[in-house]
């Protein structure tokens, strides 16, 4: 008769075993030191925003220094120290901390970078938030599991391969259809990138620019849907979370 503690510690594995290993642990660090650093760089970004508080904008020589300047800094630290020497266990906790810390004063100027101009404030500079919550959501999904490139065993590999491909396409068309957030999330989750790529397109997306000509049932629809002042709760949370964008 086996040994009904063996079969407990097996039950242990599938169950909560993974939870603990290296590159889960390294993940947690990450994006919890992401998301804490993004909340502490809009709370400081907003007291300078009202004049309130010790914080101010670093300037050298009358040159504004950008926070995602540190933060570049910060994830090529950890990034070249982590190839070069594979620390322990310890120091491999501390420089994925010091990346996500780093890829959060980043991407919080995503904006920046993506227009190549100082629209933190404006309403352009809503796609650093956006930025920041696509990465954390995914980064969450990975912490607790979501692996698309799992294959299984080799003989389901065939076939997880070929779904994969077909999601993996799925997710393009929802991207191309505008929707940023859906069709990144498709990629880890499936289904959500069908039914992102099944629904209209935003006006404003490459999909409706190659499919939706003017005077069209399909534009006409897709500005219906997307009307250029529409303000949803998404919105309104993005603003509570980043701040209100000047007008």
């Amino acid at each position: 008769m086996a040994d009904r503690s063996d079969g407990w510690a097996r039950l242990a594995d599938v169950t909560v075993g993974t939870v603990n290993t290296p590159l889960r642990n390294g993940i947690g660090w990450m994006v919890g030191a992401f998301v804490l650093t993004f909340l502490a760089t809009r709370m400081v970004t907003r007291m300078i925003r009202a004049g309130k508080g010790p914080f101010r904008d670093v300037s050298v020589g009358g040159l504004h220094i950008h926070h995602q300047v540190y933060g570049i800094f910060l994830m090529l630290l950890a990034g070249a120290a982590e190839f070069a020497y594979q620390p322990g266990s310890v120091w491999r906790a501390v420089l994925a901390a010091l990346f996500g810390a780093g890829a959060a004063l980043t991407l919080d100027e995503f904006a920046l970078w993506f227009h190549l101009d100082d629209v933190y404030w404006a309403a352009e500079g809503r796609k650093s938030v956006d930025a920041v919550l696509i990465a954390a959501t995914m980064g969450l999904l990975v912490l607790l599991g979501a692996n698309p490139f799992d294959t299984g065993g080799e003989d389901s590999a065939p076939g997880i391969a070929a779904l994969l491909v077909v999601n993996l396409g799925f997710s393009v068309w929802a991207l191309l259809k505008g929707k940023i957030a859906t069709g990144l999330f498709g990629v880890l989750v499936p289904l959500i990138a069908l039914i992102a790529a099944c629904r209209i397109a935003k006006p404003d997306s490459p999909w409706a620019r190659w499919r939706y000509p003017e005077g069209s049932a399909k534009r006409a629809k897709a500005l219906r849907r997307f009307p250029p002042d529409r303000r949803t709760v998404w919105d309104r949370f993005k603003d509570a979370l980043g701040g209100v964008p000047s007008r």
